[in-house]
């Protein structure tokens, strides 16, 4: 046997019998310290997978009372005594179900640490995970992103890092935009949120055994959008925060269309309606007063403004943080020059395009009237029809066969519609990210995830959010019930052998900034991941039921410059 399978093998097998049915936090037993800018922490040492927690460790201000709808501010005193960073923090408040298994709270700008033990005194390559859950949920608690797990897989391919995750605050409680709002400096604050935790690394994480000149920023869907405009903040401003980025499902060019300041007054309106503010001087002001359980009602009602609830809020162009719409940054290449990995999954539109799409009548009205996106006008509309042709052989969901074409509810020419959406809000933007970065000089690995895991019914496909279990190596689906079925379950050895490869190579691009670099001693079955060329631009294709490959990123080309090139005008990205 080669080493490489004898090294693969004895991988497969860890993964396979790396059980963890609780938290993992609940099986530790001792208490190592950091003593860190605010004074010392102690945390958790876990028997089991070697590693030291420190969990809930507070990175700036409890954002209350007259905090509330402000800048995140630094943590600017030392603790009483020793704090005991030995259990999560609550998840800032979201509204979704991925909050129903976890306590949520206004006091939650917290971030946890996980390190392998025995390391304290190197200085190791960093992590920082952004949780994604479309600015509106999530939470560095949720337990599918679950960091012991890389963390232990990346000792073991000889690649040690420390592991990083973050909470931010979302919905209205981190987007609230008006333009009393603006007036006031405060906007976009969970993304200022993040800015700060990051700063809270450079300042702090070497004494945990971290170098900070090695961080990576990674995140998935809204956390991958995060961290692209991390990538773009402040015009492109690079502060030495972080030498690479990992995106999955998420670019810098933001997957809904921006808003300005004042494109969310109608909502900032009927809030400060139903809170008794509107005849205040300082609307603003007087929400900070208002009780917790009165403003979490209001935004978690049953009230709609022109389509959307009062929860519905996201990153604006404010001029500061957001300087502009970011597709004409990276035309302008002002974006931070780091390394990047970047991709989205093969059926992502399945998860956002309208159903009952029957005709080309039907997929023509979608487009033009989108509340989703940004409605085409008729000619790019027209336009559009072409480069998405009815043609099932050439849309998504190619695991149904080249002539599938689906029953009622989605609707006869639903996989042209969802072709169309995937590209739209996620897979075109990928591809223009690859060649900014290509035609930049700056090295970029693209992928294209198409494994479909358990409990995925066949019409979605590969959709959206299905790589996370892959990439965690979270084999047995720690965290997914009762919000969903383990992505492993009654899966073959194939799928936990494309997460151990998956996850390897994350690991190996924080360690190395190549995700190839784990395996470059061995000649592995799967395919070396090709840095994205301008003259040959290539994918790496993550698949279970094949071996993994590379592939020509040139698939639907014609809809995709479209939509690229559109970016700014029309869908205001």
């Amino acid at each position: 046997m080669s080493s490489f399978h004898s090294v693969f093998s004895a991988l497969l097998l860890y993964a396979a019998c790396n059980v963890a049915a609780v938290p993992v936090h609940e099986k530790a037993i001792s208490s190592p310290a950091v003593t860190i800018k605010n004074g010392t922490c102690s945390g958790l040492y876990s028997p089991e997978y070697n590693q030291d927690y420190f969990l809930g460790i507070p990175f700036a201000q409890p954002p209350v009372g007259d905090l509330r709808f402000r800048n995140p501010q630094h943590v600017n005193s030392s603790f009483a005594g020793t704090y005991f960073a030995t259990k999560y923090s609550s998840e800032c408040i979201g509204y979704t179900s991925d909050q129903w298994n976890y306590q949520i709270s206004e006091d939650c700008l917290y971030l946890n640490v996980v390190r392998p033990a025995g390391y304290e005194n190197t200085s190791l390559p960093v992590a920082f995970w952004i949780h994604g859950g479309g600015y509106i949920a999530g939470g560095g608690l949720d337990q599918r992103y679950n960091l012991s797990f890389i963390v232990q897989n990346s000792v073991r391919i000889g690649k040690p890092m420390i592991g990083v995750s973050i909470n931010y605050r979302l919905s209205a409680w981190g987007f609230l935009s008006s333009l009393q709002v603006s007036g006031s400096g405060n906007t976009n604050m969970g993304l200022k949120d993040q800015r700060l935790a990051l700063r809270w690394v450079q300042e702090n994480i070497a004494a945990f055994g971290g170098d900070t000149k090695k961080v990576t920023i990674w995140g998935e869907s809204a956390g991958a959008s995060s961290v692209g405009l991390q990538l773009t903040a402040y015009g492109g401003r690079d502060d030495n925060l972080f030498r690479a980025a990992i995106m999955q499902s998420g670019n810098p060019v933001y997957y809904n269309g921006f808003g300005r300041t004042n494109t969310y007054q109608s909502l900032y309106d009927e809030i400060i309606t139903q809170a008794g503010c509107a005849n205040s001087t300082d609307s603003l002001q007087c929400l900070r007063g208002v009780t917790y359980g009165t403003l979490n009602a209001i935004f978690n009602g049953t009230t709609t403004v022109n389509g959307s609830s009062l929860n519905a809020w996201g990153p604006v162009i404010d001029g500061d943080f957001i300087q502009k719409f970011t597709s004409l940054q990276l035309q302008n290449n002002a974006f931070v020059h780091v390394p990047i990995l970047s991709g989205a999954n093969s059926d992502e539109g399945t998860a956002f395009s309208p159903t009952g799409i029957n005709s080309t009548e039907d997929f023509y009205n979608s487009i033009t009237s989108s509340t989703r996106t940004a409605p085409a006008p008729a000619a790019l509309a027209s336009a559009l029809l072409d480069a998405y042709p009815d043609d099932p052989s050439v849309n998504v969901i190619a695991s149904l066969g080249p002539n599938f074409r689906p029953g009622s509810p989605y609707g006869a020419q639903y996989r042209r519609s969802a072709s169309y959406y995937g590209d739209l809000i996620f897979i075109a933007n990928r591809r223009l990210t690859c060649q900014v970065w290509a035609a930049a000089n700056v090295p970029a690995y693209c992928y294209r995830f198409n494994t479909i895991p358990a409990g995925v019914n066949q019409i979605s496909g590969v959709t959206h959010f299905q790589e996370i279990g892959f990439v965690f190596l979270n084999t047995q689906g720690v965290g997914y019930p009762p919000i969903s079925v383990n992505p492993f379950t009654n899966k073959s050895e194939s799928f936990i052998r494309l997460a151990m490869f998956m996850d390897s190579s994350w690991i190996s691009f924080v360690s190395d900034l190549d995700p190839n670099a784990w395996r470059s001693a061995w000649n592995g079955s799967e395919a070396l991941w090709p840095v994205y060329d301008m003259n040959n631009p290539q994918n790496i294709v993550f698949d279970a039921n094949v071996t993994s490959y590379a592939e020509p990123d040139t698939y639907r080309d014609k809809g995709m410059r479209l939509i690229n090139q559109n970016n700014a005008g029309v869908y205001n990205r």
